[in-house]
């Protein structure tokens, strides 16, 4: 949430332990989205209606200048309600107090027919339609997952609408639904309420059953208060997703400030619940994103917030470098364990690119059989991250190119299986394939890499992968970076740009 020049960033937090319970809504506070002070937690459990959990919701900014938050209680019996805090004191510019009004709960799904009122949460961000507010519910029923839409005049007093915003068979719970507009041209975020048809609008759930997030591009119908996905997008696993990792419960806002939609995400552990124990600590949020409709109109286009440049330090540079059959050469000079890079690969000719089956349904399998030491005809190609300098540990990060009858398949992997010699931990093969033109013969790759993270962004943020790995070699100062080429191909690096990062303030 942006509020008179700070950004506020809520998060469910367990101040007892590193493992799920106890939770409230943890807050900090900034001026610039990378550097932050976190300050005492917005809501705690206090309640009937929430005195098990103060579980997700959204803030909206209401007409007068005044933020409200919408979050999903857990009372003694398991009943999920959608409860509301205010801030203590408008004039505290970090809002540091919030409370509860007494006419809490606003929504009891027992109140509510046919609801189930166990799988009932996470109440959206509000947007504003013919003078009434609408906000969304997630939930699920028979296996279908719902989005119900509530509707209110003043805030206070919500009604059911007579029909879902959307839903979709065989889908499970959808946790966490986020809804909003984006523009047919351009960069620029739009406020939540803005319709009309200079936009599409997107549908983001959470689902249970996978624990990854799904969107879908389509039109929201105001007059029937319906959302229709265009036939380019897919409901439930088979759809698009923001992030093709480790990459859950997220949440968008818009930014007034910088008239731009910022994605938040959280990544999780990928040890065990004991490690996290050991450490105290457990789960993060990855690097803001800007998001945006990618020209094509059929998906979004994701990239780090500009001010994260502000963390960049020592730089070092390539350009025109071969990389022959089986080559890979160290990007030197740089903090290997913390490093952002940017690099553009050329391909001199696609003649070589493997036929593609159409039966590779599942970039995951594709990648778990074709992995970075697979020699192929176009790649694999990319980046060895987190790498030891024996290559006994890496995390790879890399294309393919296949043939199809109609085009070319470009499939970007971020392969964790190699990322540490420990045991016991989960180190999956995450991929997703990319949408994009090769008529220029060129792909680009941007891989964040802090420690215990490897974020990448493919074809300028079409295809995005957050993996989570432990080395135990290729730590701090022992950490190397390599750009390697395992196909038949030779790959030229046109430009490679690396940065050492320095630490953001957290305290």
């Amino acid at each position: 949430m942006y509020y008179n020049g700070i950004y506020h960033f809520f998060y469910q937090y367990n101040p007892k332990g590193a493992v799920w319970g106890n939770i409230v809504w943890g807050h900090a506070v900034s001026k610039d989205l990378i550097n932050w002070e976190p300050i005492e937690p917005a809501i705690y459990p206090s309640k009937h209606y929430d005195i098990n959990g103060a579980w997700s919701g959204s803030a909206t900014i209401l007409p007068n200048n005044k933020p409200i938050i919408l979050y999903t209680g857990l009372d003694s019996n398991s009943i999920e309600t959608q409860n509301y805090a205010v801030p203590a004191n408008l004039s505290d510019p970090y809002l540091r107090r919030w409370i509860k009004p007494g006419n809490n709960p606003l929504i009891d799904p027992e109140n509510e027919g046919g609801v189930n009122a166990s799988s009932f949460r996470d109440p959206s961000t509000a947007w504003r339609l013919n003078g009434r507010w609408r906000v969304l519910v997630g939930s699920n029923r028979n296996r279908r997952g719902i989005a119900y839409l509530y509707e209110s005049r003043d805030f206070i007093h919500w009604t059911k609408a007579k029909d879902p915003l959307h839903s979709a068979p065989n889908t499970g719970m959808w946790e966490c639904p986020d809804f909003y507009p984006v523009s047919l041209s351009g960069k620029e975020g739009l406020d939540p309420s803005d319709h009309g048809k200079h936009v599409k609008h997107v549908l983001k759930v959470s689902l249970d059953v996978t624990r990854y997030d799904y969107y879908t591009v389509g039109t929201y119908l105001t007059d029937e208060d319906k959302y229709v996905p265009d036939n380019t997008s897919v409901d439930g696993c088979a759809g698009l997703r923001y992030d093709y990792g480790n990459f859950y419960a997220s949440k968008t806002f818009f930014d007034p400030a910088k008239r731009r939609r910022i994605l938040w995400g959280w990544v999780n552990e990928s040890d065990s619940t004991e490690d996290d124990v050991k450490k105290g600590w457990a789960g993060i949020q990855a690097i803001p994103r800007r998001v945006w409709l990618d020209p094509n109109k059929r998906q979004l286009r994701q990239w780090p917030i500009r001010e994260l440049n502000s963390l960049r330090g020592k730089n070092v540079q390539l350009s025109h470098q071969e990389l022959k059959t089986g080559h890979h050469i160290e990007i030197k000079g740089i903090t290997a364990a913390q490093a952002d890079i940017d690099v553009s690969f050329y391909i001199p000719t696609l003649d070589k690119a493997e036929p593609f089956n159409p039966n590779w349904k599942n970039a995951e399998d594709l990648c778990a059989n074709k992995g970075s030491k697979v020699e192929g005809g176009v790649g694999p190609f990319g980046l060895f991250t987190l790498a030891s300098k024996n290559l006994e540990e890496y995390t790879a990060v890399f294309f393919r190119v296949f043939k199809s009858s109609k085009n070319h398949v470009v499939l970007l992997c971020s392969d964790a299986r190699s990322s540490s010699l420990r045991d016991g931990l989960y180190k999956p093969a995450f991929a997703g394939f990319v949408d994009v033109d090769l008529a220029d013969k060129k792909l680009s790759l941007r891989s964040l890499i802090d420690h215990s993270v490897v974020e990448s962004f493919g074809g300028g943020g079409k295809t995005c992968i957050t993996s989570r790995v432990y080395p135990t070699l290729a730590v701090l100062d022992n950490a190397h970076l390599y750009a390697f080429n395992n196909g038949d191909q030779t790959i030229t690096i046109k430009n490679l740009n690396a940065w050492s990062m320095n630490k953001p303030q957290m305290n």
